[in-house]
């Protein structure tokens, strides 16, 4: 796959239908896939703290989730075709693997109940899907609760688990564990994603969307978090940086 470096970090370019396609396509071949959707904030906290590229760039599938992504790319003069939102991705996979024999999902995060209802209402959108298991975010990501999670996906046979832990949490926790689940094919961080699939959270209007404005829409809705959009300006000012030098952070 054409990859594109952002910020060090080597980014599929491809769309939303080639990221799908690639998704299933490992998926019949029995690779197991780790899939991460970064966005600017997110390799700005690679940029931070160096410790995170190996663990973020070791995805077999790394896409930008997130309009920073696109436009610092864009800025570097190495477009990538679009944004691929880990939200879109984890429907539209959901979708397939309900036309998928032998397939089945695991939906690993949020807060307790929130799963529970997130794999309800996928499997009323996408009747064939089959559920493998959930489990809530509130588990130690170390030691006997850690294990116990770990068995609970081994014994549910799930294929495909969507881990919705928050970056980076999640991806250190797939980047620990991958090795410990050898059955499940695909690995993906997902974020909010529960979130949104169970109702318990929106995605902003599709006006914020398609005008790369849905982070502005976030911080209307929760203000705390103008410390964390900070990063943005950051970001895009270090890209600049970052293309002066050779594409070299310091």
């Amino acid at each position: 796959m054409n990859k594109i470096d952002v910020r060090g970090l080597a980014f599929d370019n491809l769309t939303v239908e080639e990221t799908l396609e690639t998704l299933l396509g490992r998926l019949r071949a029995g690779e197991q896939t780790a899939l991460f959707t970064p966005n600017a904030e997110i390799v700005q906290a690679c940029v931070d703290d160096p410790s995170l590229y190996p663990i973020i760039g070791s995805a077999d599938v790394l896409i930008p989730d997130g309009i920073g992504v696109v436009k610092a790319a864009r800025i570097l003069g190495t477009p990538l075709k679009e944004k691929v939102a880990g939200v879109v991705i984890g429907e539209k996979l959901a979708a397939a693997l309900a036309e998928e024999e032998g397939q089945s999902l695991f939906l690993l995060g949020g807060k307790p109940q929130v799963a529970e209802t997130a794999a309800c209402r996928l499997t009323e959108k996408y009747p064939g899907l089959s559920i493998a298991g959930v489990h809530d975010g509130y588990f130690q990501k170390e030691g006997p609760e850690n294990e116990a999670v770990l068995e609970e996906i081994r014994k549910s046979g799930a294929s495909v688990v969507y881990v919705c832990l928050g970056a980076p949490a999640q991806e250190k926790w797939i980047y620990a564990n991958r090795a410990a689940l050898p059955d499940v094919r695909i690995l993906a961080g997902l974020g909010g994603s529960v979130d949104i699939y169970a109702g318990t959270a929106k995605r902003a209007p599709k006006i914020f969307i398609r005008l790369g404005l849905e982070w502005f829409y976030r911080l209307l809705r929760e203000p705390k978090r103008i410390g964390r959009m900070m990063n943005l300006p950051k970001f895009y000012f270090g890209t600049w940086r970052y293309k002066l030098r050779g594409n070299k952070e310091k």
